[in-house]
């Protein structure tokens, strides 16, 4: 019920771009005292600012590239991931793919595997698998409303629970020298986080772009990957020694 109501407050917000709580409240046929409480859950996660008397949507989320744009970005490094990554793949796997675009270019690279089967929060992912006749779960779940290529909450996170995959491949927007590895969505490092829980071998796919970006919450350290899988040699660039395996081309 709680997501459900975030969803809505954030896609009229996007529509809206601002609103009082007694019109929020109106038009999701809930409590004033429901819309405060939900808004200030929503302001902790980064995604809304109140002002004086009702909210705003943060520009940041307003404004997040589609997933047809972020595809397009340092392509050639992620078609370099990807390919340097199926390698860890073998003939019969179940495949925890999360909803990334780097996820994405591996799902592009599965026709040539024999009875493997992939397990995606991802729409497009779930859709390019379709239409490449692998077979593929979906976690279910609802749309997230700031990243609308991606399934997020607590249906999705049971459905990954119910999987045990040999490999789980994961995504994220910042990775700092410390080791220590972040992204701006916290609804999507649940579901991560438990894809690398019921996974055998655990692997983060990582461009160059990555490295000393910001992004608001934590992950998970390196250190819990088997494999970091890179466009490039990157061990220069971290100040720890606890890494996983690096892998590039």
């Amino acid at each position: 019920m709680k997501d459900t109501i975030d969803k809505e407050i954030l896609t009229l917000l996007r529509a809206e771009k601002q609103a009082d709580i007694g019109e929020l409240a109106k038009q999701l046929f809930v409590s004033p005292s429901t819309v405060r409480r939900r808004l200030a859950a929503l302001q902790e996660k980064g995604l809304v600012t109140r002002i004086h008397g009702g909210v705003k949507i943060n520009d940041e989320y307003d404004f997040f590239p589609s997933f047809t744009f972020r595809s397009h970005q340092n392509c050639l490094e992620k078609k370099k991931i990807a390919l340097s990554a199926i390698r860890l793949i073998n003939n019969g796997d179940l495949i925890f793919l999360d909803g990334s675009t780097s996820a994405f270019f591996i799902a592009e690279y599965l026709a040539g595997y024999k009875n493997i089967k992939v397990v995606t929060n991802g729409i497009d992912t779930l859709s390019l698998l379709s239409r490449n006749k692998i077979p593929a779960y979906s976690t279910g779940g609802f749309i997230s409303p700031v990243n609308n290529s991606v399934l997020i909450g607590e249906h999705a996170e049971r459905t990954i629970r119910q999987f045990r995959a040999d490999v789980a491949f994961v995504s994220a927007q910042s990775v700092q020298a410390d080791g220590e590895v972040y992204d701006c969505f916290e609804d999507e490092n649940v579901l991560r986080n438990a894809m690398c829980a019921h996974a055998a071998r655990r692997v983060i796919l990582c461009d160059s772009t990555k490295f000393g970006r910001t992004a608001q919450y934590r992950l998970c350290s390196l250190k819990e990957f088997d494999y970091m899988v890179c466009d490039r040699d990157v061990g220069d660039y971290f100040t720890t020694r606890d890494l996983p395996e690096i892998l590039f081309d």
